[in-house]
């Protein structure tokens, strides 16, 4: 197994306050996440000291950790003239020199003491757009193609910033996170092949790529 040095932890963010959510489901949301002092325990179900308010459509195994990336928090700045502070995205880790858009579903990533497993790009919803105050967010965020990834824990373990990401194993079928994030664009081939070889993906992100692979048939 080769491991690549990658990038670095530049925050562990948790839930800071529970606002009220009047557009979502429950009511509630935890998106105001901030950075914390020291080391943080990620678990399979998330991070320890953070929280999940609809657990209908967020978190779960598949869900665990949001990760995004500090120069695409850079990017946004820039374009909204304000400065997007790490956690701002709701993202449990804010991480720097690797590129998470075109992480590989499935790559495993060692970031502290814990070992990730690259999973699926982040759906933005109206919560966010609320949280956001920006018009037409959504469909902002969407076509800036930088959605972020969603990991498991494959083996909890402790992260705090600082700690460096290493890319422990690539797989071969060469889908992207952003690639399931503009999935009618992403080759069919590529896509039969990620079912193929990755036995333990997302069930929601098999069920996006069958649906999509069946409307291509028709």
């Amino acid at each position: 197994m080769t491991t690549i040095a990658a990038g670095q932890v530049v925050a562990v963010n948790v839930v800071a306050e529970i606002r009220a959510d009047p557009h979502g489901d429950v009511g509630r949301t935890a998106i105001d996440k901030r950075p914390v002092d020291g080391p943080v325990q990620l678990e399979p179900l998330g991070p320890v000291g953070d929280t999940i308010m609809d657990r209908q459509n967020h978190g779960g195994r598949y869900q665990a950790v949001y990760a995004y990336a500090q120069e695409d928090l850079d990017a946004w700045s820039a374009e909204l003239g304000r400065t997007v502070a790490p956690g701002q995205f709701g993202e449990n880790l804010t991480l720097r020199g690797i590129d998470v858009t075109g992480a590989l579903i499935g790559e495993r990533w060692q970031v502290g003491t814990a070992e990730l497993v690259v999973c699926s790009p982040r759906i933005p919803c109206r919560t966010f757009q609320d949280w956001m105050d920006e018009p037409h967010w959504v469909k902002r965020f969407t076509e800036h193609g930088a959605p972020g990834a969603y990991l498991s824990v494959a083996s909890p373990g402790q992260v705090c910033a600082g700690d460096l990401v290493s890319v422990v194993e690539r797989p071969d079928h060469g889908v992207t996170v952003g690639d399931t994030f503009v999935i009618r664009r992403t080759d069919a081939q590529r896509l039969r092949g990620l079912l193929s070889t990755q036995p333990d993906l997302d069930p929601t992100l098999i069920a996006v790529i069958e649906r999509d692979l069946a409307v291509r048939a028709q």
